[in-house]
């Protein structure tokens, strides 16, 4: 009798729907935040938002025993990931309080691009990679607008985002015996030590504005819990270079969220860009080992039990 239950769904679920999810609510609550920032300073906005999951994967995973029975090597990835976890939110934050959502997605993009390229070995997946390009191009223009020092932070936080993709992937992939999501738990908790200097007095005046507080944790849950977790059911069984190319959905989502939260219509142009990210992901198909071959054939054929 095959597995029934929430964790037979999870592993039955294609890998790119776990992406999807995470793409929706990667600029769902930045586009919320972006509302908070009449309320809370970005430095405040970034904080609350890290403080918030740090607490709910504190008390669903328990991170500190993660990071108990991890050795040395495994201590390091993650307090590396908690470090590039901080400093991303932060740059991000910084940017869009100073250049609007789209522009900050679409230079989120262009590191990744060297990840995609570098699993493209097939002429299907090179179009696919080219497609992906050629509508972030429409749907931005590559015309960066806002003020310099928030490009500057854009830009930062591109870097970081393809530093957050390699270590999410490697803790997800290869970290011994800690599952991907009590990985990520870890991280955000040490993420959450790291943003204390910058953001303590920034947030603090959310401690007496209930409604503050609750719009913050919303954005924390939105914005690093649910697509964070999503990230991790993915790349458990999603090549890197895949992820990579599937990060051209970001820019598109944002426009989406941009028209229904923020009333920013698009062009014809960056409808356009819209149909050729998704036209990439179509084209896009991901090269398994040998070894990857055959546990996937042997889950399919229920002798083995899929992780999640």
């Amino acid at each position: 009798m095959p597995p029934t239950g929430p964790r037979a769904v999870l592993s039955a679920a294609p890998p790119w729907t776990y992406f999807i999810g995470s793409a929706v609510f990667h600029y769902l609550g930045p586009a919320f935040a972006v509302l908070l920032f009449t309320r809370l300073a970005p430095l405040g906005v970034a904080a609350l938002r890290i403080w918030s999951a740090a607490l709910v994967f504190a008390l669903w995973r328990r991170p500190w025993r993660t990071l108990a029975r991890l050795d040395a090597e495994g201590r390091r990835t993650i307090i590396a990931w908690g470090a590039v976890l901080a400093a991303m939110n932060v740059c991000f934050y910084l940017a869009i309080a100073r250049v609007p959502l789209g522009t900050v997605a679409a230079i989120e993009f262009l590191p990744v691009i060297v990840l995609a390229a570098l699993g493209a070995r097939t002429p299907r997946n090179l179009v696919a990679l080219v497609a992906a390009v050629g509508g972030v191009y429409a749907l931005t223009g590559i015309r960066p607008a806002g003020e310099p020092l928030g490009l500057v932070f854009a830009f930062a936080n591109a870097a970081l985002f393809a530093a957050y993709i390699v270590l999410a992937h490697r803790t997800a992939r290869r970290l011994r015996g800690v599952s991907g999501i009590d990985g990520l738990a870890a991280a955000m908790l040490v993420a959450g030590v790291f943003v204390a200097p910058v953001g303590v007095w920034q947030a603090a005046p959310a401690v007496i504005d209930p409604v503050t507080l609750a719009a913050g944790i919303g954005v924390g849950v939105c914005s690093s819990v649910i697509p964070y977790v999503c990230d991790q059911l993915a790349m458990a069984r999603m090549a890197r270079s895949t992820y990579a190319l599937l990060v051209a959905l970001l820019p598109a989502t944002a426009t989406v969220i941009g028209i229904v939260v923020l009333r920013q219509l698009p062009s014809l142009a960056e409808l356009a860009g819209v149909g050729l990210v998704v036209l990439s992901v179509a084209l896009h198909r991901e090269l398994q080992t040998p070894s990857a071959e055959k546990e996937s054939s042997s889950c399919r054929k229920g002798r083995t039990k899929c992780a999640t």
